[in-house]
């Protein structure tokens, strides 16, 4: 079978298995999968309730000069399905969470209310961990998002409308006529409950005080959709499935109408046919889906994130879907001035739902750390110590294992540096490269591109054998740490066979052992060479972050064994090449699972031979964002 051909089969697989109907054991999968996406703190051990406590006093009160958490001082009694009526007339369901007494009923009181919108069914995911707070004295509402779980309507996925609702239901929920809410909201959870959070602040909700953002999207084109300019086929499908089959479950049944339940799951199935099917076919066919423009920018977080003033906290994850996107809207929240944090974790993007391995960071847990950032700006509570604590920017340094603090990203405290690919960089072997459609498989690119579903044994820690399939240049042994932080640059001069195709570029560390280990990576399509300079990132004058347009007018024509000048946008990292070790930049013609072409793609010649130059009159290079 033609390669090209068998490369299309994947995401065409993948878009039918997401639409069959699921069974009875597919449910139990999909629930677990559902909960371990919506879980994002682990929920406090349950110990028996202590006696109510009054609200919150108005004025800041005296904190010890070691911060540590409040003890849990409430149970916590459920309310579940409140029905919430849109200004269209289409009701979303919502489980309230609120403080008991000690004989299970709720506490007294109006208290802050911290608002999380699910779209994974918030009957799967159950309290997503949002019980931790309401133990603490936080009221805390979850919704499913219209046209899931068992809120009526038809899923559009950050559209109008949704967006709409967001602040429809924040303000529901700061509203006088809630007897247990004093006005003071927050907004917390991860990945698509991180999104909608942006969309959501960016109305100005009354009351709005803060936001937890875990690991969202800043730009869902270039950081999942189409990384590059091919279509993440690792991710989109099993997200469409995961919320297409959440959304299939039966849903809540409306005791005072029934007939409301059938028509919500009617709705559901004629939102899968209308929004994500259409959506699956045009992308897989190289048709309006498969380009940047309107549709996505209005799903984009950096598009709206200028309206937001209230404190973030932001965390991400070095191989995380969202690894590009989470670092930009802090750095954007940071220079416009808002009281904003960026935490950076060893993380896939399920693993940084909990975010394990904190232990040196000054961050106990991301639970605790959560806690502290709404009880400062919620309740009021004084925390002289938390900036001198939680630097702006802490990330975990991949190669030392480390934790390191930086007072900006991609500021003054990194310039960057050139590196000649055929110089600095010396050639392993041949420039050639022969696209298979199996490059990128074993790698760690293919854990973070199933958000840590799927990690083939030896491969996510050691990039050898994939790196055997394309073609590598590395330094020679670094006579001292070479420490970088932010996006990099592989801007590379590349020709081809056919008249289109893929470059996937590795950033890698080789030990001196010879273990590989895959740092980060980029992609770029050669069509969409194109670069916006006035979009771009730029460093004491050279380009660190290429910013390419992705739309069908900025598309460029190749020719056959021309040679182009193609800037591959590396997504942001923090590490170190050791002393001793050798920092490696490999090239590929794919990255499976993740990224796979379209048909148009396929048709133009994506599969052909790519042979990459590094000569005086077609140069190469890295330009790595080193510390200073």
């Amino acid at each position: 079978m033609n390669l090209g051909i068998l490369s299309f089969l994947f995401p065409f697989l993948a878009l039918v298995t997401t639409f069959l109907p699921p069974t009875s054991s597919d449910l139990g999968s999909l629930a677990g999968e559902a909960e371990s996406m919506a879980r994002t703190l682990p929920a406090a051990p349950t110990a028996a309730p202590q006696a109510p406590r009054a609200a919150p006093a108005a004025q800041p009160q005296a904190r010890a000069e070691a911060w540590k958490p409040r003890p849990a001082t409430y149970g916590v009694v459920v309310e579940k399905d409140v029905a919430i009526t849109m200004s269209d007339g289409v009701v979303l369901l919502a489980d309230i969470h609120r403080p008991a007494k000690a004989d299970g009923t709720a506490a007294a009181g109006r208290f802050p209310v911290i608002l999380t919108q699910n779209p994974y069914n918030k009957n799967l995911s159950g309290g997503s961990g949002g019980d931790y707070f309401v133990q603490r004295g936080y009221v805390f509402v979850q919704t499913d998002v219209r046209g899931t779980g068992s809120s009526a309507g038809q899923w559009d996925a950050f559209g109008d409308r949704e967006q709409k609702d967001g602040l429809e239901v924040a303000n529901w929920a700061t509203s006088k006529q809630r007897p247990w809410s004093n006005g003071e909201l927050g907004l917390w959870g991860a990945s698509y409950m991180a999104i909608n959070q942006f969309f959501t602040a960016a109305q100005h909700p009354r009351g709005l005080k803060a936001m937890f953002p875990i690991v969202p999207a800043g730009d869902v084109y270039r950081d999942v959709v189409a990384s590059g300019g091919q279509i993440d086929a690792g991710f989109i499908p099993l997200w469409f499935g995961l919320v297409t089959g959440a959304g299939l479950v039966p849903p809540a049944v409306n005791k005072a109408r029934p007939e409301a339940t059938l028509t919500t799951l009617l709705q559901h199935v004629g939102g899968a046919l209308g929004f994500q099917v259409p959506m699956l076919a045009s992308a897989v066919l190289g048709s309006d889906a498969a380009y940047d423009g309107p549709f996505y920018r209005k799903r984009s977080p950096l598009s709206v994130v200028d309206e937001i003033d209230v404190p973030t906290f932001v965390t991400a994850g070095q191989y995380d879907i969202f690894q590009r996107g989470a670092p930009m809207l802090f750095d954007r929240m940071q220079r416009n001035g808002v009281d904003t944090k960026l935490l950076v974790g060893p993380w896939t993007h399920t693993e940084a739902a909990t975010a394990a391995g904190l232990e040196g960071s000054g961050i106990n847990s991301l639970s605790e750390m959560a806690l502290r950032w709404f009880d400062t700006h919620l309740m009021g509570l004084s925390d002289t110590t938390l900036d001198r604590d939680v630097a702006p920017v802490t990330y975990h340094e991949i190669g030392s294992g480390k934790w390191r603090t930086m007072q900006s990203w991609l500021g003054s405290e990194v310039r960057a540096k050139t590196y000649g690919i055929g110089s600095a960089l010396k050639p392993v072997g041949g420039d050639t490269i022969v696209p298979l459609p199996v490059q990128g498989l074993c790698s760690r690119s293919t854990a973070q591109w199933t958000a840590g579903a799927l990690a083939i044994p030896g491969c996510e820690t050691d990039n050898r054998i994939n790196d055997a399939l394309g073609v590598s240049y590395e330094t020679a042994p670094a006579a001292s740490d070479l420490a970088f932080s932010g996006p990099l640059n592989a801007d590379l001069s590349v020709s081809t066979t056919g008249t289109d195709g893929l470059i996937s570029v590795s950033v890698e560390d080789v030990a001196p052992d010879g273990s590989v280990d895959r740092i980060t990576g980029g992609w770029q399509t050669l069509r969409h060479r194109a670069v916006l300079p006035s979009r771009s990132r730029t460093l004491n004058g050279q380009v660190v972050q290429p910013w390419h347009p992705f739309t069908r007018e900025a598309e460029q024509s190749v020719t056959p064994g021309k040679v182009y000048r193609v800037p591959v946008e590396v997504f942001p990292t923090g590490a170190v090449i050791k002393k001793g070790h050798r920092l490696r930049v490999t090239v590929h013609s794919y990255d499976v699972p993740h990224l796979l072409p379209n048909v148009k793609q396929l048709v133009r010649g994506v599969a052909g031979v790519v042979t990459v130059h590094h000569t005086k009159a077609h140069p190469s290079t890295l330009i790595l964002p080193v510390r200073r």
